[in-house]
């Protein structure tokens, strides 16, 4: 897609004093006050100032609290709630209890990915048509009220002109100070944005929040942002950004990092910069009070990081995805020496299943709700079987057999006549929810949402059988290594050491063990293709998702791997054409049992 370089850069780029300063007289907040120690002025006072601010993250498309793949009302194990509706209930009650004036509302990003409702008005009825419609996130964080969003990641997937179009509804600064254009290194996002609150006794409090994203983007979607965007690391961004703050007047600087805690990085070395880097931001750079932590999509209602160089501890806090949790930053600031100075910050989540739906967000988007709701039922075909991915990550499963089939018939398709037409194909597949579930008989787009919910699309990469086996023994590592004798749990043997499901893959084409029972890296026996031991000098074309072959995972050989073919039709939308085209699903086509787990060389299961 082309950009509009000075749409891009004017748009975008904001310095200095420019920067919008928001905020409103405050009603007054609760204030407590003491006598000055050693003021030796009967009756002196010190003014003190308690605000809040909220946050949520990886809210991935949710408004309402519905599951468009199970078409019911959303609910999992721990009963949880999703959705923005939820969110606002949940805000609502904190303005009221804080005093609006008081609060304000932040995001840490990866906003418009995530359910069919984003996937409607991205590539069905798509925001950037003329005349098209407004972004429903758009729509129910404006009405919300939000002060400020960090971009995610996933802000990226469907181009640069959808997050544009997206950004442009919002009423509400999208913040990315290490988001930059890729020739002239400056920002091509609003780094940050100061809020003025205002004590009891008139007093302006200055809060700077700073949007930092994650730098896995110029990874994952090279496709949408190479040679338009760069990403430079948190923390490098962070020391450049937090004193500039501070010298303009912040008295509170608050970050919002699409940027997990643990330090690590999913693609490896492939960047300089860590993917999970916000508590190295809070350990390495001065200056920051708390820090809104999004990506990781875990539940950490407080984590107090001690600064290197001050010696004070910063606040972290993530809320739980998809609008299941509302964090809250209780902030109390001392007026001090002629300056606010920050006394204490606290923080914990709230649960967003313990309040309704605000019907004022849910009637907002009532209409756009029902359109995706009628998309998703529609039916495009049969299935002569059910399948389900329950056992999916621990036995070769049909279901999982019918994504490698379809990927592969797709680049045996596009290969044909090519010099590449004669490799045979591989093709990889990951479980991505143990949910999904394709019924015996009609088959409806949404039970291809559930099957692949995310916006992959796919490409052909060239492997050798010696960079096979290594991908194939590296995703064995998913397994927790178990001895061999007595029963295994099979909730117990997977996701070693953190591992997601969706960075487990199977290899079609192949047929192989994996031998639970010994380390990681020792794991993978009987290595066949086509009947015999796999050569390691053959080559073969594998057809992999971009995620994958972009590095998310850091599975090996692929990223550096030569590109033969690529599409930017979701592999999802692949599914849903080869089902229309073929009308009836039949697992006899596609299904077979080619790996298994053992231990010692006798089968698990």
């Amino acid at each position: 897609m082309s950009l509009d370089r000075r749409k891009f850069l004017g748009r975008s780029v904001v310095t200095g004093a420019g920067m919008a300063l928001a905020g409103a007289a405050g009603a007054p907040a609760a204030e407590a006050t003491e006598a000055a120690p050693g003021s030796g002025r009967r009756g002196h006072r010190r003014e003190r100032y308690a605000f809040t601010v909220m946050g949520t993250t990886d809210l991935h498309g949710n408004v309402f609290n519905w599951d468009y793949a199970t078409d019911a009302e959303f609910d999992d194990a721990a009963h949880n709630d999703v959705g923005l509706a939820k969110i606002s209930t949940l805000v609502t009650r904190v303005r009221r209890e804080k005093g609006r004036r008081n609060t304000l509302l932040i995001d840490a990003g990866d906003t418009i990915q995530g359910t069919q409702l984003a996937y409607y008005y991205a590539k069905v009825d798509p925001i950037t048509e003329p005349g098209g419609p407004v972004h429903p996130m758009a729509r129910a964080m404006n009405a919300i009220g939000y002060d400020a969003a960090a971009l995610g990641n996933h802000e990226f997937n469907y181009g640069i002109p959808v997050l544009r179009k997206f950004e442009e509804s919002c009423d509400f600064p999208l913040l990315g100070a290490n988001a930059v254009d890729a020739k002239s290194l400056r920002p091509a996002f609003r780094p940050y944005v100061l809020k003025r609150l205002r004590s009891p006794r008139g007093r302006e409090v200055t809060v700077a929040v700073l949007g930092l994203t994650n730098p896995g983007i110029a990874i994952w979607d090279k496709a949408h942002v190479q040679g338009k965007l760069a990403f430079p690391g948190l923390v490098e961004q962070a020391a450049k950004w937090v004193p500039k703050l501070r010298s303009m007047g912040a008295d509170v600087v608050i970050v919002a990092a699409h940027s997990g805690m643990s330090g690590t990085s999913s693609y490896g070395d492939q960047l300089p910069y860590v993917e999970n880097a916000a508590a190295l931001v809070a350990e390495q750079v001065p200056g920051i009070d708390a820090i809104l932590v999004g990506h990781a999509h875990v539940e950490v209602p407080e984590r107090r990081v001690v600064n290197k160089d001050s010696g004070r501890e910063v606040v972290l806090s993530e809320p739980l995805k998809w609008g299941q949790r509302l964090t809250l930053f209780d902030v109390e600031v001392e007026w001090r020496r002629g300056r606010w100075e920050v006394g204490s910050v606290g923080s914990r989540v709230l649960n967003a299943n313990a309040v309704a739906e605000d019907a004022r967000i849910t009637g907002l988007l009532r209409a756009e709700h029902r359109k995706v709701v009628a998309y998703v039922n529609r039916v495009i075909g049969r299935s002569k079987a059910e399948m389900t991915a329950a056992e999916a990550p621990v036995k070769d499963t049909p279901v999982l057999d019918f994504i490698a089939f379809v990927q592969a018939e797709v680049v045996r398709k596009a290969l044909a006549g090519s010099a590449y037409a004669s490799l045979p194909v591989l093709s990889q597949a990951s479980c991505f929810s143990r949910t999904a579930r394709v019924p015996e008989g009609d088959v409806s787009i949404r039970s291809m949402a559930a099957l692949y919910p995310f916006d992959n699309t796919l490409e052909a990469r060239v492997l050798t059988g010696a960079q096979v086996r290594a991908y194939v023994e590296f995703s064995a590592r998913y397994y927790v290594r178990t001895a061999a004798g007595g029963p295994v749990d099979p909730s117990k043997v997977t996701n070693a050491d953190g591992t997601p499901d969706y960075n487990y893959d199977v290899v079609s084409g192949l047929s192989y063990e994996v031998d639970i029972a010994k380390p990681a890296g020792q794991r993978i026996g009987k290595l066949m293709f086509d009947g015999k031991p796999l050569d390691d000098g053959a080559r073969f074309v594998l057809a992999v998702n971009n995620y994958r072959a972009s590095g998310g995972g850091n599975f090996p050989h692929v990223a550096a791997a030569e590109q033969v073919w690529s599409t930017s039709d979701e592999i999802r939308n692949l599914i849903i054409g080869w089902v229309q085209e073929s009308g009836e699903i039949d697992p006899a086509e596609f299904a077979s049992v080619d790996w298994k787990l053992t231990r010692d060389g006798v089968p698990v299961f």
